[in-house]
């Protein structure tokens, strides 16, 4: 047997909550940003507004707080919290969209999940809001980006990570 133990299994390996009832809440943030890559026609139209299902980034803002807030319902054993804030904003590019998800609570664990969440459920609705014009549209880079607060502290992605992402060769 190996010294290795996991925080989320019991003593018989089952899967398990981590218990977090004796921690103190404290103030939480986490940033997560994604990109949904596209034709420069498709962001024209989200630009211009002339999707035929609507108003993508606005359908897009709201379906990520509410991914937020549901995170514990998608990923196992999550906690459920009481997010305080969810702030949703776009860059739209020659050819893509760029998708920046900023979550916060005060409690006795980190949001890092639900901003992950709320970005990826944001990247899916802009591409179920374009798919009619743009099939070949590629959701990806999705990562954290910062998080604040709790026990680890401070994380902040560093800068060559995040170009080592975009700057992928394909052999």
């Amino acid at each position: 047997m190996s010294d290795l133990t996991f925080t989320h299994l019991d003593p018989l390996g089952r899967a398990r909550m981590v218990d977090v009832t004796p921690k103190e809440p404290t103030h939480r943030r986490a940033v997560a940003r994604g990109r949904v890559s596209m034709q420069p026609e498709t962001t024209t139209a989200i630009a211009n507004r002339e999707v035929k299902k609507g108003d993508v980034l606005a359908v897009a803002r709201v379906a990520a707080i509410q991914a937020a807030k549901r995170t514990s319902d998608m990923i196992p054993l999550c906690h459920p919290l009481l997010i305080g804030a969810v702030s949703v904003n776009f860059e739209i590019g020659d050819d893509y969209v760029e998708v920046d998800v900023q979550v916060e609570t005060v409690d006795r664990t980190g949001v890092e999940m639900e901003a992950l969440h709320a970005c990826s459920v944001a990247c899916l609705t802009i591409y179920d809001m374009c798919k009619s014009a743009d099939k070949g549209m590629v959701i990806g880079e999705i990562a954290l980006w910062e998080k604040t607060g709790g026990r680890s502290g401070t994380y902040r992605r560093p800068a060559n990570i995040a170009s080592a992402v975009t700057n992928v060769v394909e052999p």
